[in-house]
């Protein structure tokens, strides 16, 4: 899908300079990265299981997954140093572009009781973080082929710098943000 460049080029960039008070079009913040993860610690003995993740995390992003392993074992949490214990893929260019138009105009309007994404959710150097609770809400995922439902987590990585400009490069990129209640407390 280049036209999502093409419209982030041709609509975003300008209408984001004009209203950040920018002169140079170079200057308007750009998502640089995404990064999706997803953890399978409870499936770190099931090789089947694991297996299915990867390809549900593949058929979703349309990239291999990083398999992430323990760093220290912790025997309250069950956990062996080196077992598996998330799956993590980064995307950038043309699939970066690809999955935020499907996240922001095909995945989130599925939500149930979906009222726009929490405007709490920046860390306040200008990146934002989405956590879904069920990947079958991707239009890639048959339910009927996987073994169970999995969270996911989607990280958007903007050289913004802080979380204002942030959000308006992300609301200019399509993201649904929750409305801001101004007479919250009448």
């Amino acid at each position: 899908m280049d036209n999502f460049w093409q419209k982030y080029q041709k609509q975003v960039v300008p209408a984001l300079a004009k209203e950040l008070g920018l002169k140079n079009q170079m200057a308007v913040p750009k998502v640089i990265k995404v990064v999706v993860n997803m953890g399978v610690a409870s499936d770190s003995d099931n090789k089947e299981a694991l297996e299915r993740a990867k390809e549900s995390l593949f058929l979703i992003t349309g990239q291999k997954p990083k398999v992430n392993q323990a760093k220290k074992s912790i025997s309250s949490f069950s956990l062996r140093k080196g077992a598996p214990i998330g799956l993590s893929v980064i995307l950038r260019r043309a699939r970066l572009g690809d999955f935020l138009d499907k996240l922001f105009h095909l995945v989130l309007p599925q939500v149930k009781d979906f009222r726009g994404l929490s405007l709490s959710a920046f860390d306040g150097q200008g990146n934002y973080t989405i956590g879904l609770k069920e990947n079958t809400l991707f239009p890639e995922i048959d339910y009927d082929k996987i073994d169970r439902p999995r969270g996911l987590e989607v990280t958007i990585v903007t050289d913004a710098g802080n979380d204002e400009k942030a959000r308006k490069l992300l609301e200019a990129m399509g993201a649904p943000f929750e409305k801001e209640e101004k007479d919250k407390h009448k």
